[in-house]
């Protein structure tokens, strides 16, 4: 079981952009709570690696708090975990088969050398990490070359995914904030045992408000 040791999500106060509420926008009349025991149970429960916790209605937009885990990664592969099979990614509910993915990044014949593998760029998501646990090597910036372009409907929208460049690699550990806008590449290099971290997502319409983690509907 693991135990997440953080500070309480009031972080998510240094984290949400300052936005000038749009005209017309309805605005929210009451808070929104997450606690530490949500948290833990969404961690422990929840499949997959991603799992959003809670998405409210801010007004001008949408806003999601979830906590990921990552395992034991090198060079960009997360190696598979004894007794993780049950608990991978929950198909989305009520959808048709995903479109094929197409391409995106930077198009070449041949792919240059030493690029980091599994890296990412959301085309509208702006991402907020807290770590609350563990430590790893992150890769930031850059560009991906010979990529593919999914949709991602339930997590981040539309998505290029593929092999990284000229990006910068950094060390971070429980403590650490790291802000990704929309475009940037990212993605982890290495993690030594794991990472834990809460996400917190400003979404421009690709989340929906009133979401709740069904383990919390238990």
């Amino acid at each position: 079981m693991r135990k997440l040791v953080f500070g309480g999500v009031a972080i998510a106060v240094v984290l949400i952009p300052v936005v000038v509420m749009t005209q017309g926008a309805k605005k929210p009349l009451t808070a929104t709570y997450i606690t530490k025991e949500e948290i833990d149970i969404v961690n422990q429960q929840g499949q997959g690696t991603d799992r959003n916790v809670r998405t409210v209605d801010i007004g001008h937009e949408n806003f999601s708090i979830g906590i990921v885990h990552r395992t034991k990664t090198v060079n960009g592969v997360m190696l598979p975990v004894a007794g993780a099979a049950a608990r991978g990614a929950a198909p989305a509910a009520g959808r048709g088969a995903a479109p094929a993915p197409t391409p995106c990044g930077r198009q070449m014949a041949t792919a240059p050398a030493g690029g980091s593998a599994g890296g990412i760029t959301h085309d509208s998501q702006t991402e907020g990490y807290y770590i609350v646990s563990g430590s790893g090597t992150m890769f930031t910036d850059g560009y991906i070359v010979n990529g593919r372009h999914n949709l991602s409907p339930d997590l981040n929208g539309p998505t290029c995914g593929g092999m990284a460049y000229e990006t910068v690699k950094k060390v971070v550990k429980a403590g650490d904030i790291i802000i990704v806008p929309a475009g940037v590449v990212h993605g982890w290099l290495d993690i030594p045992e794991h990472v834990d971290y809460l996400s917190f997502r400003p979404s421009p319409g690709i989340l929906t408000a009133g979401w709740v983690h069904p383990v919390l509907k238990k």
